[in-house]
Order: structure tokens, then sequence, then C-alpha cells
């Protein structure tokens, strides 16, 4: 256990006292700060001085942030809370629903609602009571019964735009979710009284211990089979946030009793293919995910798709996928190197799997063009190319898998990519 000396405060207590409260705007929002981190951040502080406005970013930064899933939300408090001279103001206009009239809407960047949160602690502004109308003024009363509502809202919510209260609610939500899949008719058969087919041989033992007589005629039918689900997942760091929601569903899809799915097999890839299936199996899903990444250590690191689908390809591909699996990839297509055969790699993916669907949380985006060069390389060796980034998205995910010839939007991005 590590002992500390008593704190001698620096010459300005008043920095002392703001980086405490800083650190409890980061514990508030999800970090763990404790107190210890707080005074070897106020020592560290004293140390190295704050002349630079990035040496005392990173001073604190190497004090407070020990996992990369960190450091947006300890960036976007720390600009919130030191950089910003208005942040006070800032923070205030993104947590008020107002009238912009004709000013344009600016979209919460990553972590920033739950900076926003943490820093502002529940503080609720004083707004002004509306006047009373006079006498020959007109109430205008809105009737909100058909408007959207909380759920409905959620539903469509970017998840890297979602508060903490918000990615709560969601988890709840998808821990609901089902995805259902219908069975496969195999080649094997057997006895069914309604059957399409005549079983000769049952006939005529039956017929043998009635004398040789033919009274009935013993029938089949095709066997059915239910499929693997194999997944996929990107765990870089422009997909982060979309990766731990998708994990979650993916808790609840292989946890599901009556889906229809024989097995569900889960991969995470950044820089190195990981077989997180086992952990999937745990009942708790905070005990299963914190498995899930103790295990993935490229966790928010670098892509490199084509060379961890090459190790799946030959590692894994004949033992998940030997049934005809349903394969769902869930990644941007940023690849770090995409001419390392990774149009190969994708082409032997989808010709060992009964279908491939590809969600990619890129397509939030209406503006959305196929111009990397790692999306244009994947795109024509996929069945189904959908987004992936909010509830909505992964419900239709169940729709996508029931119709096999639904390409989601890859027949208008092959166009696109034809055009030019």
């Amino acid at each position: 256990m590590v002992e500390y000396a008593p704190l001698e405060l620096p010459d300005n207590p008043r920095l002392a006292q703001n980086v405490i409260h800083f650190a409890r705007a980061l514990r508030k929002a999800g970090l763990p700060v404790g107190p210890g981190r707080v005074i070897d951040a106020i020592r560290a502080v004293e140390a190295a001085g704050f002349t630079e406005r990035s040496d005392f970013f990173w001073t604190l930064h190497a004090c407070f942030v020990s996992r990369p899933e960190h450091r947006a939300v300890f960036a976007q408090i720390f600009r919130l809370y030191w950089r910003d001279p208005r942040y006070l103001e800032h923070m205030m206009s993104m947590m008020i629903p107002a009238i912009r009239g004709v000013q344009e809407e600016r979209h919460a960047q990553a972590a920033e609602k739950r900076a926003a949160e943490s820093l502002l602690d529940g503080l609720q502004p004083d707004l002004p009571e509306p006047p009373e109308p006079k006498e020959e003024e007109v109430r205008i009363e809105i009737d909100a019964s058909q408007t959207m509502s909380e759920k409905e809202r959620l539903r469509s919510l970017d998840f890297e735009q979602m508060s903490n209260a918000e990615i709560a609610e969601a988890k709840r939500m998808l821990a609901k979710l089902s995805l259902p899949v219908k069975p496969i008719q195999s080649r094997r058969r057997m006895a069914a009284t309604l059957g399409t087919h005549a079983d000769w041989r049952r006939t005529m033992r039956a017929a043998m211990r009635q004398g040789g007589e033919i009274r009935s005629f013993a029938k089949t039918k095709r066997r059915p089979r239910w499929p693997n689900l194999v997944v996929l997942c990107d765990i870089s760091g422009s997909m982060s946030q979309y990766s731990r929601m998708v994990l979650h569903f993916l808790h609840a899809v292989a946890n599901e009793k009556g889906a229809g799915w024989a097995r569900v097999h889960a991969f995470t890839f950044g820089t190195r293919l990981t077989n997180i299936t086992r952990h999937l199996a745990t009942r708790d899903v905070d005990q299963a995910l914190k498995a899930a990444g103790a295990e993935a250590q490229d966790w928010e690191g670098g892509t490199r798709i084509g060379q961890c689908l090459h190790a799946f390809n030959r590692d894994w591909s004949r033992r998940v996928m030997g049934q005809g699996a349903v394969v769902l990839l869930i990644t941007d297509g940023l690849d770090r190197d995409p001419e390392e055969g990774l149009a190969r790699e994708m082409e032997r993916l989808h010709l060992s799997s009964r279908r491939l669907i590809w969600l990619n949380p890129l397509l939030r985006w209406d503006g959305f063009a196929p111009k990397a060069r790692g999306i244009r390389a994947m795109l024509p060796h996929v069945d189904s190319f959908r987004a992936g980034h909010s509830i909505q998205t992964l419900e239709e995910l169940a729709l996508a898998i029931s119709q096999p010839d639904d390409p989601g939007e890859k027949d208008r991005l092959m166009r696109a990519i034809a055009e030019g």
C-alpha cells in the first residue's frame, strides 16, 4: 500500500482547489479517480509547472487517465473546465432545450455531453418565468400528444452523442432486443406425419409386420437446423463507443433462449484478432464485457482489417463457419493497410459464409460516399451494407437477416463507385 506524505499545497491554493474540482468532475464522468491520484496530480503540476497549456494537459492526463476509453472524456472535460473561458455558458446551451431559429444546430462531439453533465453536477439553471398573457392576447396551446416520446428519440440517437443517463437507458433497451433467425432446411430427412416425401423403407417394414399389406405410407420431411452467428467487431479508436453498445446487444443475443441460433461466436479486432466467445456466455453483462475488454489488449488502437481477416480465415473459419453461418462485420472500413490483401480476404470470408452483413456507423451521415480505399475493397464482397450507429439500426438488423434479398445501401454505393 502506497503511503503519502503530508500534502503541501502550491503557492497558489486556488490552483489546488481547481484541480480537486476537476478531479470530481472526472469521477462523475466515470473515470476511476481517487484521492491518491488527486494528490499525485497536484504534486505533478507543482513540479512540472503550467506555463505551457500542452504541458499542463499532459501532466493531468498522465495522473488521471489509465485506460484508452477515458481519453475522449478527459479531453472534453479539460477543454470545458480549463481552456474555454465561457465553459459554463457553453454547457448550459448544450443542456437546455432552446429555440434556435435559423441558427444551425451543432451536435455534441464525442463525450462532450457526458463532460457537460459531470461539470454541471445536476445544476439546473434559473430560467425566467414566462410573463402572464394580457387580457387582449390569445394564449396559444400546442398539442404534443403525437410528438416523439423519449424512448423513440433514444432509438434514433447516435451512440456517440449519448449522455451517461442515455447510455444506461440504451443498454437496458438493447438487453431486451432479440435477433431471431429462420431455420435452414438441411439435406437430412426426418420422419413426419405430414411429410412431403414417402419413406419406402419404413413403409415396407410396416407392411412386413402386417402380413405384407400396405395400409399407410410413411413420410419424411427435411430436418431443420439453425445456423451459427459469427460476429467480427472492430474495437479501434474510431469504433470504441459503437463497439461497446454492439457488444451489449450481442450479449443479449448470445444469452437469449429461443432465438434460434445454434451458437454465437464473437471476435474483436483492431491490430490483432481476439476470440471473446466464452466471455459472452457469462450471464452478467458487466462482468462479461469487463472480461472481454481485458482479453482484447488492442482496444482503441489502430486498425488492420486485412491482417485480422486473414487470421480469422486461416485459424477460425473452418471451426465456426462449417454449417453455413451468418456473419456480421461491424467496422467503419478505415483500414490502416487497405492494400494488404483486404479484398482477397473479404472474398474468402464471403464465400465461406451463408450471408455476410456489414454494419458501418459512417452511414449515419447523409452525404456518405465510399471514398476510402478500404471501403471500396470490401463493399463488393458483402450481401448487405447497413448502418449500425443507433438502437433503431440494430432493430432493423433482424429484418435484414430474415430477408436474404435485402442489400441495404450496397447497390446505391456500388453505383456511386461505378460512376466515378
